[in-house]
């Protein structure tokens, strides 16, 4: 039986596999502590599995507004999280697994005899221990605040008289790690995705802003600007497809590969029944919302919204990221309207076929009609509906935005904020950043409006990207946004006859109010008979995750977080 707590972790600084069988504590397959330093080869592979992908995925996209799936609602947005929880205890044991195996490497590196291979290699390899490790304290202290901190191996003894060092204190030691490994890390990894000073750089630029530290964010960003070897993938649509990897926007990201079953990912729960998925998980009405107009307009005070036809001129990362009604998808007519006929198109046959993607055909069809769109395209059909996509951890376009949010934070307002925020929306729509005529450019410098901005161009350019989770965490928004209702349509023909199509509301009777924070309110929907899928209750304890139960039962130095 398995003891998976933080104490053991970082005692044996072992990489303990997530199986419930054959728990190998040295395989033959990578190095470890008892035969990892026979062969540089064995170094890096010991490096190398620092950055396996589950352990980098985080937290999932419906404990956001902008996913859901179907009518089911996570313990996080109805506000009943407890110790036993089992993303938080997730995320605790695999960041602690990381910083055991990661804290013996380094040991190991320091004692390492001269000769044994080369400095640059041994710096090489020092830097990405350090990366790591910075990243999974930085993980750590924005989950769960105070954390017990140890940067070397410790013995069992030493293990169980741990307590929590204060966040802020953590927090240099973070930024320490990063500045040690943005000096040692090439600039460039070439073809083969490894951290890079870009990387560190940019992570220590996320945690700073996470923090409120503007001066901090704004060196760092500065800096990977300076760089010169980044700049913003000419195509919106085409960057998260899995026919593109490592682009130079990409400033972090971990490959996949189905070819060599290596962090595939199955698509068939986000894609139209008609193509042979499921439908189950999708965009929100409150993502739809947030996308501006291509006035620059949020919708409820742009005269081009018609909540009739929601994708009628707005900004062009709403079409790339939500698949639009009516339009073609996969070869096959997408038509969620439960009362436009049976029937839809498909091109790959030239034939039409009956419409499972209405909910007069299929009762599970999307629960709000509409399917996501962002980084999906034919391929995804194939293998399994398997893909291969990269996982994007930090790309330019964050660089950018940080910069820009750090110095419209600060008060720190000029030309090159609105530069940084221009060119990701420039680059939505096509076009030069000089092509003011061709895009709504941002011109003003009032901060208040410009946090406005901001905020809502951050969620249109990272939906499902592992963002808005965090955003909406550091901006104090839970309060808000977790207490509305998710919403869509009914189950049946004759309510979505009676609410939606006889009167005229599809697709919305009226245009929802958006606030300060781009955060739609459909409650004045309600009157013209929305369906509610689910409920979500927030409990602002849940600003910070609990401890798990386990380590507070094992370790009397451990304390709670408030409210568990």
């Amino acid at each position: 039986m398995k003891r998976n707590n933080m104490l053991l972790m970082l005692t044996c600084g072992l990489f303990f596999t997530t199986s419930c069988m054959d728990l190998d504590l040295t395989p033959l397959s990578m190095a470890t502590n008892d035969n990892w330093n026979t062969t540089a080869e064995q170094v890096e592979m010991s490096v190398n599995d620092l950055l396996r992908i589950n352990v980098w995925n985080t937290i999932d996209e419906k404990w956001t507004d902008d996913e859901c799936r179907r009518t089911e609602i996570s313990t996080y947005l109805l506000g009943s999280m407890n110790s036993q929880d089992g993303t938080a205890s997730t995320m605790w044991q695999n960041a602690y697994r990381v910083i055991g195996r990661d804290n013996a490497i380094i040991d190991k590196l320091k004692a390492l005899p001269e000769g044994f291979m080369s400095e640059d290699k041994k710096n090489q390899y020092m830097g990405e221990c350090l990366f790591v490790r910075a990243c999974m304290y930085s993980r750590l202290i924005t989950f769960f605040g105070d954390v017990p901190y140890s940067d070397t191996t410790i013995d069992i003894e030493t293990a169980f008289t741990m307590g929590r060092t204060a966040k802020s204190e953590v927090l240099q030691k973070i930024y320490a790690d990063f500045d040690v490994a943005i000096q040692n890390l090439p600039v460039s990894s070439g073809s083969i995705q490894r951290p890079t000073k870009g990387a560190a750089l940019g992570m220590k630029a996320r945690i700073a802003l996470y923090n409120e530290d503007w001066d901090t964010a704004i060196s760092c960003t500065q800096q990977i600007m300076d760089l010169g070897v980044y700049e913003l993938y000419p195509s919106f649509r085409d960057l998260f497809l899995q026919s593109l990897h490592n682009t130079t926007e990409s400033l972090f990201s971990i490959p996949r590969s189905i070819t060599y079953n290596v962090n595939a990912i199955n698509w068939a729960d986000y894609l139209p029944r008609n193509s042979g998925g499921w439908a189950a998980n999708g965009p929100t009405w409150d993502l739809l919302a947030a996308f501006l107009c291509t006035d620059g307009l949020p919708i409820d005070e742009s005269p081009l919204f018609d909540p009739h036809n929601p994708f009628l001129n707005r900004d062009p990362r709403c079409a790339e990221t939500i698949v639009p009604l009516g339009s073609t998808w996969l070869g096959i007519e997408y038509d969620p309207n439960p009362v436009t006929g049976d029937m839809v198109m498909n091109y790959n046959t030239g034939e039409e076929i009956q419409n499972k993607d209405n909910k007069n055909n299929a009762e599970y069809a999307s629960f709000n009609g509409l399917i996501r769109k962002k980084g999906l395209d034919e391929s995804c059909l194939e293998n399994g509906f398997m893909g291969e996509q990269d996982l994007i951890i930090l790309r330019y376009a964050d660089v950018l935005l940080m910069y820009a949010e750090a110095k419209i934070e600060k008060g720190d307002i000029d030309q090159s904020v609105l530069d940084c925020m221009n060119q990701v929306r420039a680059r939505a729509y096509g076009v030069n950043i000089s092509d003011v005529g061709s895009y709504p450019a941002i011109t003003t410098t009032d901060q208040a409006k410009l946090r406005t901005i901001l905020r809502t161009e951050r969620r249109m350019e990272f939906a499902f990207e592992n963002i808005r989770f965090f955003d909406v965490l550091r901006w104090r928004l839970c309060g808000k946004i977790y207490n509305m209702k998710n919403y869509g349509l009914y189950q049946s023909k004759e309510a979505n006859m009676e609410n939606f199509t006889t009167p005229g509301h599809w697709f919305w009777a009226i245009t929802p109010d958006i606030d300060e924070n781009g955060c739609a309110d459909f409650s004045a929907l309600e009157a013209y008979g929305i369906n509610t899928l689910g409920q979500r209750t927030w409990d602002d304890r849940q600003y910070l995750f609990p401890i798990p139960s386990t380590e507070v039962l094992i370790n009397e130095n451990m304390t709670q977080n408030p409210g568990y």
